[in-house]
């Protein structure tokens, strides 16, 4: 019970100070202190802050608890003060980050606290990051080559308590296709909106031959366009964004030159390092949690999972629907439950 109300006063001061990716030193310094006030040897990289449990032995395997400290901007449609942590009858807990992801970050420091008490099997890292929001290049990404090598990592994000053993990849292309201008009255130039129109319709129709049983096929949605300047000018520039959710069939090198391929614009990837991830049923900590009545699920949503080359499970209290949104919440009895979860499936676990 100690843990719990520990983990509800550190969630309720997490609240009370805004981390906004690329602006959590607030929230950061007030963790830091925290758990050093604990007596933890507290590390910190910019905003990011992590804790290597005592007896490190670099011939047993590296277990890495990781959740974001940073939140996004509120949305319109708040009736409470953001920033001012909120109980209600129902246990429930507003306030901007509650649910994503400051339940996980808190419940994962108190498993993390209780495990780090013990000798296990492995060794113990716990990260609290920041920039998550953004996919920051100063946040996990960062830290990753300060760190041991991991071999297994939890990552805390509102799943509901069930296990995502795959994420969808993310990879953003700009598109151009280029005509030749012309006054529209007469039958000349080579209109670059025609020319987009093609690879569009390819962008909507196309089906990559493998799919995943947990992520399903690569999505493919062209978001944005932009051409022309007047209306008696035919454009000689069409320009579109696609949004492209991978599966763990594709990394984002081989879609982007197989897009290449089939169309005619020329295209430009915004990033690479957001591919798609998954952990095989068989691995030890998924059998545990299935042993524990855990159901297997694929994320359609990004998270740091993308920035990890070492197997790893999205898992936490909350859930996603409510990310992001106005009133945001957690129930308190979720993190109760996010912390025994949490014991139940790493005490004793063999990697």
């Amino acid at each position: 019970m100690e843990a719990y109300y520990d983990a509800i006063d550190l969630l309720k001061g997490m609240i009370s100070r805004p981390s906004f990716s690329r602006e959590e030193q607030e929230v950061a310094d007030f963790l830091q202190y925290r758990w050093e006030k604990a007596g933890h040897p507290v590390k910190r990289k910019g905003n990011n802050l992590w804790i290597i449990a005592p007896g490190f032995d670099w011939n047993k395997p590296t277990l890495l608890l990781n959740s974001h400290i940073d939140t996004v901007r509120p949305v319109n449609g708040w009736m409470k003060d953001p920033f001012l942590p909120e109980e209600s009858n129902h246990e429930k807990l507003y306030g901007l980050g509650s649910n994503d992801a400051g339940a996980s970050v808190v419940s994962l420091y108190e498993a993390f606290t209780i495990l780090s008490g013990k000798n296990q099997p492995y060794n113990l890292l716990f990260l609290a990051s920041c920039e998550e929001e953004v996919s920051g290049k100063n946040g996990l990404e960062s830290v990753l080559p300060e760190l041991p090598p991991i071999h297994f990592a939890i990552v805390g994000e509102p799943t509901g308590l069930q296990p995502a053993v795959a994420e969808k990849g993310l990879m953003v292309l700009d598109c151009v296709s280029k005509g030749q201008s012309g006054h529209a009255a007469r039958d000349e130039g080579i209109n670059a909106i025609k020319l987009a129109m093609k690879d569009i319709e390819w962008f909507n129709t196309y089906v990559f031959p493998e799919q995943s049983d947990f992520l399903g096929p690569v999505k493919m949605s062209v978001t944005m366009i932009h051409a022309g300047t007047q209306h008696n000018v035919i454009p000689d520039i069409c320009e579109f964004t696609v949004d492209i959710r991978t599966n763990e069939y594709y990394s984002n090198e081989q879609l982007f030159e197989l897009i290449r391929e089939n169309v005619g614009c020329e295209i430009t990837a915004r990033s690479f390092r957001l591919n798609s991830s998954r952990t095989e049923l068989h691995h030890p900590f998924v059998e545990r949690a299935r042993l524990l009545g855990k159901q297997p699920f694929g994320s359609p949503t990004l998270s740091d999972q993308a920035l990890m080359a070492f197997p790893s499970v999205k898992i936490g209290p909350g859930t996603s629907v409510r990310s992001h949104t106005a009133n945001e919440f957690i129930y308190l009895p979720e993190i109760r439950e996010a912390i025994d979860t949490y014991m139940r499936l790493l005490e004793g676990l063999v990697l």
